[in-house]
């Protein structure tokens, strides 16, 4: 069922996040052999992370691929545990979105909004729903990501563009 009032758009895949208890091992498989480029890294205590960011396509259809392997693995998170750690998805006002969405029984992951490691504002719907957020990601961590003005307008032309054709 589609809720015509929903007052923000997903526009699209912003990333994937793939865990394993090496990276070089991803980074055999994404960079060497699918040929991803390395764009930056990201480290953190507080999300027992050590990841390479890793990118492919161009413009609003760029899509980040991260690989991640834990700083300890006997913490938590444990960013390792699950091969396919989570997928992101561009949000067109994600503020907007985290209200709506919180409203109408959402479970998301401790932390709110947050700077994210590539940069934008973020947040995750949890993977569990609970007795008082009964909606959720259903095992899946999900991220939800601020869309920058540029993929905004970029999205907003095509689904005029798709709307003519």
């Amino acid at each position: 069922m589609q809720d015509t009032q929903r007052p923000f758009r997903v526009l699209g895949i912003q990333q994937i996040a793939i865990g394993g208890p090496d990276k070089q091992r991803l980074k055999t498989l994404w960079v060497d052999m699918l040929g991803l480029e390395v764009t930056g890294t990201f480290r953190s205590e507080s999300e027992n992370v050590d990841e390479d960011i890793c990118t492919m396509g161009n413009g609003p259809f760029k899509v980040e691929v991260d690989l991640m392997q834990p700083l300890d693995p006997e913490k938590k998170p444990a960013v390792h545990t699950t091969p396919l750690n989570h997928v992101g998805l561009w949000i067109d006002d994600l503020s907007t979105a985290v209200a709506w969405l919180t409203a109408r029984g959402v479970r998301f992951a401790p932390g709110g909004i947050r700077k994210g490691a590539a940069g934008f504002d973020i947040c995750f719907l949890h993977p569990k729903a609970n007795e008082a957020f009964p909606v959720a990601g259903e095992g899946v961590l999900i991220e939800l990501v601020q869309a920058p003005p540029e993929v905004v307008a970029a999205f907003s032309k095509m689904a005029t563009h798709s709307e003519i054709m």
